[in-house]
C-alpha cells in the first residue's frame, strides 16, 4: 500500500498528467507514477462528470450537436489536447509500416501526417455524434455515459502500464510509468468503471459494462500490436489508447440493436 506521502504525490501527478488543473507538482518517481496511473480512472470519472454537466447545460441552451461539439472541445482543452496528439502520432507511426526506432522517430516529428489527420477527424466526429445523441437522453443516463467512457479511456492507461509491458525508450513518460501498475489495481478499476456504466443504459443495465469492457479488450489487442511494432509503450501510445477506448465505449453505449 502506498504511504500517505506517496499517495499525495500520486494524486498530484495524476491530476497534472491527465488534466490542466494548476496543482503543485510533488515528487515524481516510479512509485508516484504507479499510484498516478492506478488513479487515472478516478481522474477520468471526475473529468467526465464535468463534461457531462457541460453537455446537459449547453444542450438546454443550444441544439444537441452544438452542445456535443462544445463538450468535445472542452475535453480537449482540459487535457491540453495531449491524448489527441498521441493518437495522431501513433497512427502516423503505424501507417508508415516501419518498426522500432524508425517508427519512434516518426512519432517524435512535430508535424501530423495524413494518417494522423484522418484518425483525429474520425475520432472527433464520432465523439461529437455520440454526445449529440446522449444530449437528448435522460440526464442521469447521459452523465453516466460520459463519466463511464471518460474513465474507461484512462483505465486503458493503467492497462498499458501494467507489469510486464516494457517502455519503447529509456527516457520519457513511457519509461517512467511502464510496468508500474499491478493487476489488483487494474481489476479494481475495471470493476468500478463497469459499475459506473450501468446507469448509462437504464433499460439494459448489462450494455454499459459490456461496452467499456469490450473497448478495453480491443485496447489490449492493440497494445500487443504496438509493443511488437515499437518495442514498448510511449506517452503517445498512452494518449492514443485513451482516445480509442473513450470513443469505442461511447459507441457501445449508444448502440440500439
Amino acid at each position: 500500500m502506498p504511504t500517505d506521502a506517496r499517495l499525495a504525490d500520486g494524486i498530484r501527478l495524476a491530476l497534472t498528467t491527465f488534466t490542466t488543473l494548476p496543482v503543485r507538482a510533488g515528487r515524481v518517481d516510479r512509485a508516484a507514477a504507479g499510484t498516478a496511473m492506478a488513479l487515472a480512472p478516478l481522474v477520468g470519472a471526475l473529468l467526465g462528470a464535468v463534461l457531462g454537466g457541460v453537455l446537459l447545460l449547453t444542450g438546454a441552451l443550444a441544439p444537441p450537436l452544438v452542445a456535443a461539439v462544445v463538450t468535445v472541445g472542452l475535453g480537449a482543452l482540459l487535457t491540453r489536447g495531449l491524448h489527441l496528439d498521441g493518437l495522431a502520432d501513433t497512427v502516423d507511426a503505424l501507417g508508415s509500416y516501419r518498426r522500432g526506432p524508425a517508427a519512434l522517430e516518426i512519432m517524435k516529428q512535430p508535424d501530423v501526417g495524413p494518417f494522423g489527420v484522418v484518425a483525429l477527424v474520425v475520432v472527433l466526429l464520432l465523439q461529437s455524434a455520440v454526445l449529440a445523441e446522449l444530449a437528448g437522453r435522460d440526464a442521469l443516463a447521459a452523465v453516466a455515459a460520459v463519466v463511464a467512457a471518460t474513465a474507461a479511456g484512462r483505465l486503458a492507461v493503467g492497462l498499458a502500464c501494467r507489469r510486464g509491458v516494457p517502455a519503447a525508450r529509456p527516457e520519457g513518460l513511457g519509461a517512467l510509468v511502464a510496468g508500474t501498475v499491478g493487476w489488483a489495481a487494474l481489476t479494481l478499476g475495471a470493476v468500478a468503471v463497469a459499475l459506473a456504466a450501468v446507469p448509462a443504459v437504464p433499460d439494459r443495465p448489462w450494455q454499459g459494462p459490456l461496452a467499456v469492457l469490450g473497448a478495453l479488450a480491443v485496447a489490449a489487442g492493440l497494445l500487443r500490436h504496438l509493443v511488437r511494432r515499437l518495442g514498448g509503450i510511449t506517452g503517445d501510445v498512452l494518449g492514443a489508447l485513451v482516445e480509442i477506448v473513450t470513443t469505442l465505449s461511447y459507441l457501445g453505449l449508444v448502440l440500439t440493436g
